[in-house]
Order: structure tokens, then C-alpha cells, then sequence
């Protein structure tokens, strides 16, 4: 049986909507197995700027996170790590940065997935569109070629400044995982998932040692923006995932 620590007061119990959608996605990248222990980190801003948001506790692992756990931090807060229930050092450092240098960032998720990791391990860690899901990402990823140790605030500064492209949303962060942000959790999290999806597909095709068959730039681009465009998809992913976990009679939106 799980047990949690007490809820806290109602000011950090705000963002009830916004909560819930978040630990849902915790649980559910949990369950794909996309978490490291309790090492990754989600975060959603809920004011107009960007700088106040949501992000998981430090040290707590995603098949546990309840909706009421959640930090709400303010990213102009230079006392954020002397306060009591501090979130981990290298979450504030990176989406700490995130939040308060770019604001389209609305919603930041970080992993270590697998397949994304491994494609962030290669020398040359581009996605070619060889499918359906690869072409999702088309001329829309940046890589990070400076891996500089842990995400202190000093790399998450430098992190932060290579996503001033507001089309390009997700960052392979070279010889560390991926990256992916979004307007919403409903649109980071299908993102992330299409991603770490994409990543597997090109991996497993790498490994048959066979030539790629590898789509045109018209037909990777169209493919691109009709995926950008095509309506409701990514509400009703997060929206059936929630009704998965309804169903099931977790406690993710307590």
C-alpha cells in the first residue's frame, strides 16, 4: 500500500485542473517505463509570464505523484533552494531557467527514455524521417552538442537558450536524454510520447543494418504540418490515459 504525507495547505493545492493533467502524466510515463528512478522532472507554468509552475517534488518517484504533491515555485525566486521542501538542485537549475527565460515554454518535460537517450549518444544524433513518426519532427528538434555535467543553473541557463525557436520543441540534449516542451501537458506529454516512439523506430531500423528509405523534404514537411495541424489529438491522448487511470481507481488526482 502507497502512503503519502499529508495534504498540503489549500494556496498549494491552486491549478487543480492543471494538477491533475500533470500527475497523469507522471503516472503514465511511469508505466511506459520513459522515467530513471526518481531522477526526471515535468513542470507547467500557470501564470501569463511563465515564471510561476508546477513541478514534481525532489525525490519522489512518478508512479507516485498525486496531483496535491506538486511544488508550485516562482522562477524569479532567487530563495527558492533555502526554503524547506526544496525541489532537486538540477530540476530548479534547468526548468527553473526554462520557465523564466523562455516563455513559450509553457509545459517542460525531461527524460532519460531509452530510445531518445540512445539517439542522444550518437555522434551524429539527428532524426531522419523514415516514417510517419519520425517526419513528426522534421526540421522541428534542436540538439544539443555541449553536454556540460549536471543541470545546475548554470547549464540549465545554457540549455535554455537553445529553444528560442518557438517551432522547434523538443531538445536532444547530447550524451543526456531529451527534452521536449509544449503548450499545455496534454501537448508536451504526446509529443514526448511520438518522440521516444519516433527514436525506437529509427534505433530498430539502424540495427538491421539495412539502407534507410528515407522521405523527401516536401513529403517530410507536409507530413510535418499536417501533424501540426490535425485536430484534438493530443486532448484526447492525455484524456483517455486520465480515464485509463480513473477506471483503475488511482489516487493520481488527489
Amino acid at each position: 500500500m502507497l502512503h503519502h504525507a499529508p495534504a498540503r495547505p489549500e494556496a498549494e493545492r491552486a491549478h487543480r485542473a492543471e494538477r491533475v493533467d500533470l500527475a497523469a502524466a507522471f503516472r503514465w510515463t511511469a508505466r511506459l517505463g520513459m522515467h530513471e528512478a526518481v531522477a526526471n522532472h515535468f513542470s507547467l507554468a500557470v501564470n501569463e509570464t511563465g515564471t510561476r509552475f508546477l513541478m514534481n517534488p525532489n525525490q519522489m518517484h512518478f508512479a507516485r505523484i498525486r496531483a496535491s504533491d506538486l511544488l508550485l515555485l516562482d522562477a524569479n525566486d532567487r530563495d527558492t533552494m533555502a526554503r524547506p521542501g526544496a525541489p532537486d538542485p538540477t530540476a530548479w537549475g534547468l526548468h527553473g531557467a526554462i520557465h523564466r527565460l523562455v516563455p513559450h515554454a509553457r509545459c517542460v518535460m525531461h527524460v532519460h527514455a531509452i530510445h531518445a537517450t540512445v539517439l542522444a549518444c550518437l555522434k551524429d544524433a539527428r532524426l531522419p524521417p523514415i516514417d510517419q513518426n519520425t517526419a513528426t519532427f522534421y526540421r522541428r528538434v534542436v540538439i544539443d552538442e555541449q553536454f556540460g555535467g549536471l543541470a545546475f543553473e548554470e547549464e540549465g541557463t545554457r540549455c535554455a537558450g537553445l529553444l528560442s525557436d518557438p517551432k522547434c520543441k523538443v531538445m536532444v540534449m547530447g550524451n543526456h536524454g531529451v527534452l521536449v516542451i509544449g503548450e499545455s501537458v496534454a501537448d508536451t506529454f504526446n509529443r514526448l510520447y511520438y518522440f521516444e516512439r519516433a527514436a525506437e523506430t529509427y534505433i530498430r531500423a539502424l540495427q538491421t543494418g539495412q539502407p534507410l528509405r528515407v522521405l523527401s523534404h516536401e513529403v517530410a514537411e507536409k507530413t510535418a504540418k499536417e501533424l501540426e495541424d490535425y485536430p484534438g489529438q493530443a486532448d484526447a491522448h492525455l484524456g483517455e490515459l486520465k480515464a485509463i487511470l480513473d477506471a483503475e481507481g488511482s489516487d493520481y488526482a488527489s
